[in-house]
This record gives structure tokens, C-alpha cells and sequence, in this order.
């Protein structure tokens, strides 16, 4: 779902919370070290993220953030000095790596890739450990009954 998270706020954070849980308590961020990345540089996006994009007049490079909440992940940008969100649940969230320094996450008809550039250790990492979290708290499946 993406939303406009610039107004109202209060009453879309309970949606959100709903379907990617509340952000990481101090403890628990501690513990996964880092539990978001910013500025990583968008390369492509869906039509609808993509209009919003071409709203940012006079800035050459359109950047995210991503953030890792219990059951998901929120991916933000800001267009038009507005601030959006793409929420997407684990059990929706698809993701690619498609050249050496792209990376692509998907959610049913949305998508955004983001250039992991040369000698960012730090963006693949937090994407891997990302991906191996979403593999912890995936549903258990058929094959892993005994």
C-alpha cells in the first residue's frame, strides 16, 4: 500500500502498525544492529511511484529509506515536499538482485530498485541480514512438516 504519509499521520500509523507491527523497541535495535539505511538512490520505479518521483523538481537523484519493522518493511521517499510510503508485509515483499549494485523490492503492482553503489558493505549487509529476518518469520511451510 503506499500512502501519503505527511498528513495525518496519527491516523495511518495504526494501519501501518497493523500490517508491518510497531518500530523496534532500543533493546531489540541493539540487537539487530541496524534496523534501517538511508539515501540509497532509486534507479526505477513502478508508474505510480514514478509520477510521484518526477514531482521533485531540480533534484537530479531520487533517494528512499528503508525500514525494518517485526512484519515488514516500510520503503519512503519523499515527492513534492511530500513524504510517502510503500508498506509492504514479509509475506508480500518480493526481493531481486538484478545487476552487481541493484537491488529490487516488489509488492503486488509496485516496485522500486535502488543502486547499492561500489564499496557500500553497508547496504548489502543490512539488505542480506534483512532478507534472512523475512526468512525467520516466514509462515512454516508444507515441505517443512515432518
Amino acid at each position: 500500500m503506499l500512502l501519503n504519509i505527511s498528513q495525518d499521520f496519527s491516523d495511518k500509523r495504526e494501519e501501518i502498525n497493523e500490517l508491518v507491527g510497531k518500530p523496534f523497541n532500543l533493546e531489540e535495535r541493539q540487537e539487530l544492529q541496524k534496523t534501517s539505511i538511508h539515501e540509497l538512490p532509486v534507479t526505477a520505479a513502478s508508474i505510480e511511484i514514478y509520477n510521484l518521483l518526477v514531482l521533485n523538481e531540480g533534484q537530479a537523484q531520487k533517494h528512499c529509506n528503508i525500514e525494518m519493522r517485526p512484519k515488514g518493511v516500510l520503503i519512503s521517499f519523499r515527492a513534492a515536499g511530500e513524504t510517502y510510503s510503500l508498506v509492504i508485509p514479509f509475506y508480500k515483499l518480493k526481493i531481486y538482485k538484478g545487476r552487481a549494485e541493484e537491488y529490487s523490492f516488489y509488492k503486488d503492482q509496485y516496485f522500486i530498485k535502488v543502486h547499492a553503489g561500489a564499496g557500500q558493505a553497508e547496504v548489502h549487509s543490512f539488505i542480506k541480514k534483512l532478507r534472512h529476518y523475512k526468512a525467520d518469520k516466514a509462515l512454516p511451510r508444507i515441505e517443512d512438516q515432518e
